[in-house]
């Protein structure tokens, strides 16, 4: 049994987590912290879990976790998680990162899209990007793993075998998203506020998203070449899902019955990929950690369009999955 513990535990990916590690059978959930609720049942923050787990959240103090844990999964906002990890690492404990603290691997990168310098520059290089179709055999040893963003995973996991068969340009690919609004989170803002995203679809942060390195990044790790994309997110009035359609050139003629091929060898000893002939639907994939993924050949460019649930195979999914990993357990176990 591995004694975990859950810290940002206020947020819908949290709350996604607590229920995924209540159905598994090798984890123990031993610690909450919020800094909104101290003292409240977990029950009270997350009234849907009531009946189900009797425990009260706490303040965050490395003293609380050391010692009475073994891993940390950190759902905390970008910036914070790095401030608190190093006393949690040096202390042995193995640490599951939420937030984009350690997605990148460079300083100056990190500073020209978060605005900031990283919090924890000496550690970028070395920390796991935790998506387990890449970069499995890495997890499994990792101390600290970077949980991909929800984009992100939806993106690489539909061109990684096109780049790694190296048949489309690198430098040549669109990818367009669309996600639900629990991607925003759950602290109110005006854009996602029921009246002003209702019956509305509309893009965001054309050009300047931060996803944009971090799927450039380990595009470029995965395949071993240098990848460009440009990259466009869409909120859609929905709770959960993201639907990512890709759009890249091919150096040769292709045909849709080879690319299936690819993508089923590519994905073969992967369980959470479904490669599908027909047109997947976010509802395929809701409360799953599934991604579902088809492909289709429209004059001269390849298409992919793939499906997850932002809060579980884009955010808790993943990390119990990283979980299982890092401590020996079967990949979908509590999955």
């Amino acid at each position: 049994m591995t004694r975990v513990a859950i810290l940002g535990a206020s947020g819908y990916t949290a709350l996604e987590l607590v229920k995924i590690l209540l159905r598994h059978p090798e984890a123990e959930i031993g610690l909450a912290t919020t800094r909104q609720q101290e003292g409240v049942p977990l029950s009270a923050v997350h009234p849907s879990l009531a009946g189900q787990i009797d425990l009260a959240v706490e303040h965050l103090t490395p003293e609380k976790i050391i010692g009475h844990v073994d891993c940390v999964f950190s759902c905390l906002p970008h910036g914070v998680t790095a401030s608190l990890a190093e006393p949690l690492l040096d202390a042995g404990l193995r640490m599951i990162d939420f937030s984009a603290d350690y997605r990148l691997d460079d300083a100056e990168e990190y500073a020209h899209w978060y605005g900031q310098p990283p919090p924890a520059p000496a550690r970028l290089p070395h920390v796991v990007y935790g998506l387990p179709e890449l970069f499995r055999d890495r997890i499994r040893p990792a101390d600290l793993v970077a949980n991909p963003g929800c984009y992100p995973t939806s993106a690489i996991l539909g061109l990684a075998p096109l780049l790694d068969a190296q048949l489309v340009a690198p430098d040549d690919i669109i990818i367009d998203s669309k996600s639900g609004v629990s991607g925003a989170g759950r602290n109110p803002k005006l854009t996602t506020h029921y009246p002003e995203c209702n019956e509305s679809l509309s893009a965001y942060n054309i050009g300047h998203h931060r996803h944009t390195p971090e799927i450039e990044l380990i595009l470029s790790k995965a395949c071993d070449q240098p990848v460009q994309v440009i990259f466009t997110p869409h909120l859609v009035p929905m709770d959960r899902g993201i639907l990512t359609t890709t759009y890249s050139r091919p150096f040769d003629t292709v045909r849709e019955a080879d690319l299936f091929q690819i993508f089923r060898t590519f994905y073969a000893s992967h369980p959470f990929v479904r490669i599908v002939e027909h047109l997947p639907a976010t509802k395929d994939a809701a409360h799953t950690n599934f991604c579902d993924i088809t492909v289709r050949v429209v004059k001269d460019r390849i298409l992919t369009v793939s499906c997850l649930d932002n809060l579980v195979k884009g955010a808790a999914g993943a990390a119990v999955q990283n979980f299982n990993l890092m401590f020996g357990y079967a990949e979908t176990l509590g999955l």
